[in-house]
């Protein structure tokens, strides 16, 4: 069993929408958070693919908050963890264990594109003329993560292409698939600083119980996301760990 573990509502319940089949390209502003995780947060509430828990290395955690002003499937928000690396089948690298996002048209498209494991949730953001972004994100009403980031200093261009290939690859395993992806993006950074933060485990690691060594603001960008490369997961042998 893979991601589709820990996700609020499976494949076959969500309703239909239309297609969005990769490539993707995206544009937006978000955050970038990192943050050094004890490891007892790290093993036992991280969201980890039962298959892919045993290896898991690190501490150094990334979440992400982005407002997609385009995509392929609309306008939508989005709320993602990344744990440390996991090992798939041709590298180590690094998967997004857990994502909420605003729609179901990404909820869709994402999980059948690069089995990532979204569920849909409700966003409101208020975006202040004092530098100050605040977030609220609920799932049936219920309130499980509030964050608040101020941005400052200059800002500056950005082009992921400047960082190694083997560092913006992702892996995910969804439904009994292998999804190898590597995304490119381009557009502004600055510092910024996460004001407070709160959580609720149960719906999304509790970041607040690390220590948060950068956050970057992400303006303007253009993002690709290309298919991915699908492969079928062997099945274990009897008695192999998986």
């Amino acid at each position: 069993m893979s991601n589709e573990a820990h996700v609020l509502e499976k494949s076959e319940d969500l309703p239909n929408v239309p297609l969005a089949p990769a490539p993707w390209d995206i544009t937006g502003n978000g955050y970038i958070v990192a943050v050094w995780m004890p490891r007892e947060v790290i093993d036992t509430n991280s969201f980890l693919p039962p298959d892919l828990a045993h290896t898991h290395r690190g501490r150094l955690a990334l979440m992400m908050f982005v407002d997609y002003h385009e995509s392929p499937c609309g306008a939508y928000k989005e709320l993602l963890y990344i744990p440390g690396p996991l090992s798939f089948s041709s590298q180590r690298t690094r998967s997004i264990t857990r994502c909420f996002v605003s729609t179901y048209d990404s909820v869709v498209n994402g999980r059948r594109n690069w089995g990532i494991p979204k569920d849909r949730a409700d966003f409101r953001i208020y975006y202040g003329q004092d530098g100050v972004d605040r977030v609220r994100v609920q799932h049936q009403g219920h309130t499980f993560a509030e964050f608040a980031f101020q941005e400052k200093g200059p800002s500056t261009p950005f082009n992921a292409a400047l960082i190694p290939r083997f560092l913006r690859t992702f892996g995910q395993h969804w439904e009994g698939h292998e999804y190898v992806y590597t995304p490119s993006a381009t557009g502004q950074v600055q510092w910024a600083t996460m004001l407070e933060a709160r959580f609720d485990a149960a719906y999304f690691p509790d970041l607040s119980r690390g220590k948060v060594l950068a956050v970057i603001k992400a303006r303007h960008f253009n993002m690709r996301f290309q298919p991915a490369t699908i492969t079928r997961i062997a099945a274990p042998f009897p008695g192999q760990i998986r």
